[in-house]
């Protein structure tokens, strides 16, 4: 089966595999939201016009110090996510996704305490335990490997990734207006662990590791998801040595984690900096910040599903191979971002709207990396997604994690647009040669170590009694005219 076969009909067209797309869709925006609200969180700490309530206090943070509570996240989640990967292997996806989130939003809601008695030292270490409890990206893809029919794999992984567009668009503008708000900075904190707690209790009743331990499933439906699954792992042992020679001496792997190391430190750019460029170059207050830092991510959130249709029609109608889908969409994700950046450069700081237009685009266009190269680890290897995921993760959030470093390096002050042209031109260098390589060495073909060693074993002789035959075509030695077929088998 592939993905442009059709749904049996005895399956529902709408069943527990959308709901359990739709619970990773809420728990990657929750996630999200409190992985990215910072970025707003540390503009609003340094300006006491954020906030119409006088109450919380301020803080005088320069932008080195920024650089550290932005990046501390990444350090705690850059060392979670390889282990992440081997205990959705080990204990399923449901048990610790759940306890990460339950994790993170407890943390955040402690946040406001922890700098209130610490200040931004503790800020820091609040960030650091919360990217440890970041293993989001490894349940999720384990998760779609053991839900998604191949059939359905591009629109449901689809689907239940743009949750990390909603939770951008949460993460900046809800954020932006809690903080201008009488909540003020504090209450970022509390609207993102609430949201998270939420998603804990609707995970815990509703979740599943796999069709065959759900509770509420139809048995048409759990029996088209099993029956796929066996058919693409090839109905392999439960229990799998993960072939890690296999890996990290594929080609393929290396290629992808280029494509998304480079996509990671475009994005974490604008993830993480651009509430601070609009402040510092465009001097947008915060309210207005906060709807122009949203506004790529919405845009970036629509584009998702329009580039999920096109996707979905070009595989249906088979005008396009899954590699040369991965490849086009990841070109589009990586150059065009990459093109507008240095376009950016260029760009006067009078003319402030083509500036909103051009960072809107940029953002906006990226989402083509949801099809593109973040479902690729699932083509890959199906049944060891889970591992590569966090691979990947470990790498991505370490690019996530120099980024707002280098950042603070090259801008000393925020309101010199000089700063962020090099800050640009370094990004735009990053994502043109992550995807030249991805073009290069990149596939979407399921690779050899996907398999058992049993699986992979060839047939003993005696297992193959044809293997040695041959078919001989020739002339009768009687008569000339009479053709003889003879079968020489030395393995009956």
């Amino acid at each position: 089966m592939n993905d442009m076969e059709e749904i049996p009909k005895k399956v529902p067209r709408l069943g527990l595999r959308h709901l359990q797309a739709g619970l990773l869709f809420y728990g990657l925006a929750a996630n999200t939201v409190l992985q990215l609200n910072v970025s707003v969180a540390v503009v609003a700490m340094t300006n006491e016009t954020t906030s119409n309530n006088s109450d919380p206090p301020h803080f005088n943070l320069s932008e080195e110090k920024k650089s550290y509570i932005l990046s501390s996240y990444y350090w705690g989640c850059a060392l979670a996510q390889f282990p992440a990967g081997y205990l959705c292997k080990r204990f399923g996806s449901k048990a610790v996704l759940f306890w990460g989130t339950l994790g993170s939003s407890l943390l955040s809601a402690l946040t406001t305490y922890g700098v209130y008695a610490a200040g931004w030292k503790a800020y820091c270490a609040i960030r650091l335990l919360q990217g440890l409890c970041q293993v989001t990206w490894p349940c999720i893809h384990q998760h779609l490997a053991n839900w998604c029919p191949t059939a359905e794999r591009t629109r449901l992984g689809a689907f239940a990734y743009t949750g990390f567009d909603c939770g951008n668009v949460l993460a900046m503008y809800g954020a932006g207006m809690i903080a201008s708000s009488s909540l003020g900075w504090p209450g970022i904190s509390y609207s993102a662990a609430g949201l998270g707690l939420i998603w804990c209790g609707l995970w815990l009743l509703l979740g599943a590791n796999k069709a065959s331990d759900a509770r509420f499933i139809g048995e048409a439906e759990k029996a088209y998801i099993v029956g796929d699954i066996q058919r693409s792992e090839r109905k392999e042992p439960k229990k799998m040595e993960i072939p890690w020679k296999g890996i990290f001496t594929s080609v393929p792997v290396y290629a992808l984690l280029c494509a998304r190391c480079a996509d990671s430190w475009g994005l974490t750019t604008m993830q993480t900096e651009l509430p601070t460029y609009l402040s510092g170059v465009l001097k947008l207050d915060m309210k207005s910040n906060a709807v122009f830092s949203a506004l790529p991510f919405l845009l970036m959130w629509v584009m998702c599903y329009v580039y999920l249709i096109i996707a979905d029609v070009l595989l249906r109608k088979k005008w396009m191979s899954l590699t040369a889908l991965r490849k086009t969409y990841t070109s589009i994700a990586l150059w065009a971002p990459a093109s507008i950046m240095l376009t950016l450069v260029f760009v006067g700081e009078g003319q402030k709207t083509l500036v909103l237009v051009l960072v809107t685009l940029s953002v906006g266009v990226s989402s083509a990396a949801t099809i593109g190269s973040e479902l690729n680890t699932i083509d890959l290897s199906p049944n060891h997604a889970g591992i590569l995921a966090g691979l990947m993760s470990s790498f991505t959030n370490l690019m996530a994690l120099l980024t707002p470093l280098v950042v603070g390096v090259l801008v000393t002050d925020p309101s010199q647009r000089s700063q962020w042209q090099v800050v640009f031109s370094l990004a735009a260098g990053v994502l043109f040669a992550g995807n030249v390589i991805f073009l290069i060495w990149g596939t979407a073909v399921t690779q050899a170590w996907n398999e058992s060693k049993e699986s992979r074993r060839e047939l003993e002789p005696e297992e193959k009694p044809f293997h040695r035959a041959k078919l001989e075509i020739g002339t009768d030695n009687t008569d000339g005219n009479v053709v003889g077929l003879k079968l020489n088998c030395t393995s009956p």
